[in-house]
């Protein structure tokens, strides 16, 4: 008899934690796909345009309020869902959805037709964040959260990069409609990896063992509670406003920028997605683990709070460079002030989704993250794109093809409004911190 003693089993919790560094890659990836599907859009707004004769009020309308309505106001009903049942089943499902439905844009004949096909992606992506939000939240603790979830939003950051080195590369060779087909198709693939290779977490599996037993046996919240509870929570509701501004800043400008820089700066397609969206992703996954690191660092050194305001600190010191970028006469200054700005400006949404997630009871995890995506998503994504397309045309008759440098610049001048909550925030987070 072998005098070797039996190894216990594993648990469903040591499997989880044994393998949450593929579940927070599959999750990145997914959410990477859900940006490409997005943002594939902008690199292609040109040939769109020329093709379907759309006006930018148009193009910012399929870019923003259409496709946000749907994503938005579903992400509710999901994360209700998801608060009680499977979230890596959701997930799934969601991605094999918006995937197809971005396939079927590359058919559309007219406005009306993309229109339709832009609400399906929505609908489907509607059901990827607040459960990934969740599953992040439950596999990594307080301390180590903002840089999980830093990791998480290079999704952002990776896949509108993406979307323009391939939907450009392709357009180019073969128009826009092949370029369109050929992004949305594979996700399909990535849904059946997510389905067998994502793990679903105990939830509460990382946060302190008392907290969890006073709210594991607890009814699932309704949406009303989840609502009260939220905005009931000052330091919440500042860092919903930070970031809610933030996003109708970076939407806007996102879904017109290859639009700038062809017709302010006189690029080409191919000088995007050859040069400018390769260094661009480049200085955007660096900000985004730089500032997860640097999350990280400033909770362990002086509490969660100092998150809030690193975050107003790498965002006020790119601010002129942003300004830079529409004002500068010249390629180079204005591409150099670019990718100054991203270097420092996509650091806020590892960190604030993380104090946001630390801040919610554990069953209103994923409720709190659908909230926190439907404010963000209606105001940031539905009326900055369509708000930069009305504002680009109303400027048309004054300033002709650079009215779009004017709209995205009177953007920009929108930053120190979300730079004030993300202070305030910090301030309230201090305070309960010092108050135990």
């Amino acid at each position: 008899m072998s005098s070797h003693p039996i190894a216990a089993p594993e648990t469903a919790d040591e499997r989880a934690m044994r393998r949450r560094g593929v579940t927070l890659a599959l999750l990145t990836t997914a959410y990477f796909f859900s940006y490409l599907d997005r943002q594939i859009l902008a690199i292609l707004q040109e040939l769109i345009r020329a093709d379907l004769k759309l006006s930018d009020t148009q193009l910012g309308l399929l870019a923003g309020f259409a496709f946000a309505l749907f994503y938005a106001t579903l992400g509710i009903p999901v994360a209700r869902l998801a608060d009680r049942s499977n979230r890596v089943n959701i997930i799934a499902v969601a991605l094999a959805i918006w995937s197809v439905m971005t396939a079927v844009c590359g058919l559309a004949q007219n406005f009306v037709q993309l229109l339709l096909a832009r609400i399906g992606v929505g609908v489907g992506e509607a059901g990827s964040s607040p459960p990934s939000h969740s599953i992040i939240a439950d596999l990594y603790p307080p301390e180590r959260r903002a840089g999980a979830m830093g990791i998480y939003s290079l999704g952002v950051v990776l896949g509108a990069a993406g979307g323009s080195i391939i939907g450009g590369e392709l357009a180019a060779r073969y128009g826009w409609r092949v370029a369109i087909m050929a992004v949305g198709l594979p996700g399909v693939l990535l849904a059946v990896i997510v389905k067998l290779f994502v793990v679903e977490p105990r939830r509460g599996l990382s946060d302190a063992p008392r907290r969890t037993e006073a709210e594991r046996e607890t009814v699932a919240p309704s949406l009303a509670q989840g609502f009260r509870a939220l905005f009931a929570d000052r330091a919440a509701v500042h860092l919903v406003m930070g970031v809610t501004l933030t996003s109708l800043i970076g939407y806007g400008q996102n879904a017109f920028g290859p639009s700038f820089l062809i017709r302010s700066l006189g690029l080409e397609l191919t000088d995007i997605s050859r040069v400018v969206a390769p260094i661009g992703a480049v200085m955007g996954t660096a900000s985004a683990l730089i500032g997860g690191w640097l999350a990280n660092l400033a909770a362990k050194r002086y509490g969660l709070h100092a998150q809030a305001w690193l975050v107003l600190a790498m965002k006020s010191i790119g601010l002129p460079l942003s300004f830079l970028f529409y004002l500068a006469g010249d390629v180079t200054t204005a591409l150099i002030a670019y990718f100054g700005s991203l270097l420092l400006i996509n650091s806020y949404l590892g960190p604030t989704f993380a104090l946001i997630q630390g801040l919610a009871p554990l069953r209103m995890r994923a409720l709190w993250a659908a909230i926190t995506l439907l404010v963000i998503n209606l105001i940031g994504l539905g009326l900055g794109p369509t708000m930069v397309g009305v504002i680009s045309d109303a400027l048309k008759p004054t300033y002709g093809e650079e009215s779009l440098r004017y709209a995205m610049l009177s953007f920009a001048a929108v930053t120190p409004w979300a730079l004030f909550h993300y202070w305030r925030a910090g301030v309230l987070l201090r305070r309960r911190e010092r108050a135990g």
